[in-house]
């Protein structure tokens, strides 16, 4: 295939992959850390908050790997209206 000279830049890889925190995305993170932290803190439940991050890390960390773009699509999901609603 040829290239036209001038047109063609280059790229960083960086720039079309998602921003993960820890392999789950950053948004997701963050507010599952806040959450475990108010639990843990603020009601001073330290096993339940405990347990709630590590539970809500793992399954965001498992969806960010069979699509790392799965928030934004899970809320367009829950926006869109049925077409044939029961």
């Amino acid at each position: 295939m040829s290239h036209i000279e001038g047109f063609e830049a280059p790229i960083h890889a960086s720039l079309g992959q998602a921003i993960l925190l820890g392999g789950a995305p950053r948004g997701i993170a963050i507010l599952n850390g806040t959450v475990a932290a108010a639990v843990g803190l603020g009601l001073q439940q330290w096993l339940v908050g405990i347990a709630l991050w590590a539970g809500g890390h793992s399954i965001a960390v498992f969806a960010a790997r069979r699509d790392p773009d799965f928030a934004p699509v899970l809320l367009r999901h829950l926006r869109q209206k049925g077409y044939l609603a029961c």
